[in-house]
C-alpha cells in the first residue's frame, strides 16, 4: 500500500511540473556533469561495444536519472548534458505526460547517441525537440549480458535506457520534450 501512495504522489509531481511549463527546477551543473560522468562510466562497463559506440558519435546527451510515475496519468522528468568531443556544450531537461494504462514509478538513465552530425545541429538548434516528431529515435535494447541488438544501430539517433528500478507498464520515449536548460 505504500508504494501505492508513493507512486500517486510522484505521479502527481511530475505532472504538476509538466503543465507548470514555467522554470525548470535544475540541479547545478557540477551536479549534472557529476551524474553524466558516473552514468557514462556505467554504460561503458556493462554494454558490449560502448566504447567504440561513443568515439563513432557525433554527440551524447546523457540523463542520468529519469523519474516516471503515473496512475493512469503520468509524468516523466530528468536532467541531463550533452557531450560533444566528450565537453559538456548544453545542459537538457526531458519531460513528458501521458494518459492511459500505466501504473507504478521506475527510475532510469537514458543515454541518447547522435550518430550524425546534421541531426545533432537539428536537435541543438530546435527550441524544444520532440522524439517521434522533430526526429525518430531507434530504442536500442540491451540483453542481460549487455549484448546490443544491432539492427538498428544505423538510425540517426540511438537510444539506450539502463538502471531501471521498479515496475512501470511503459517504455517509451516518444513524445517526449527535450528543452534546453541553465543551471547554477
Amino acid at each position: 500500500m505504500k508504494s501505492l501512495m508513493k507512486a500517486q504522489i510522484v505521479g502527481v509531481v511530475l505532472l504538476t511540473m509538466l503543465l507548470s511549463g514555467g522554470t525548470a527546477y535544475a540541479k547545478t551543473a557540477k551536479e549534472i556533469d557529476a551524474g553524466v560522468d558516473r552514468s557514462l562510466a556505467r554504460f561503458q562497463r556493462e554494454v558490449f561495444g560502448a566504447p567504440d559506440m561513443i568515439k563513432k558519435t557525433k554527440g551524447i546527451l546523457v540523463f542520468p536519472s529519469v523519474m516516471k510515475g503515473g496512475i493512469v496519468i503520468g509524468g516523466e522528468y530528468g536532467e541531463g548534458a550533452l557531450r560533444v568531443n566528450g565537453k559538456t556544450t548544453d545542459y537538457y531537461r526531458i519531460i513528458s505526460g501521458s494518459l492511459g494504462f500505466q501504473f507504478g514509478f521506475q527510475v532510469k538513465t537514458v543515454y541518447m547517441l547522435f550518430m550524425e552530425e546534421t541531426t545533432l545541429d537539428d536537435f541543438r538548434n530546435a527550441s524544444g525537440w520532440q522524439a517521434g516528431v522533430d526526429g525518430s529515435i531507434a530504442l536500442i535494447k540491451v540483453g542481460a549480458d549487455g549484448s546490443i541488438d544491432t539492427t538498428k544501430t544505423n538510425e540517426p539517433i540511438l537510444v539506450f535506457v539502463l538502471g531501471q528500478k521498479g515496475l512501470m507498464y511503459n517504455l517509451n520515449l516518444e513524445g517526449s520534450k527535450f528543452s534546453k536548460i541553465q543551471p547554477e
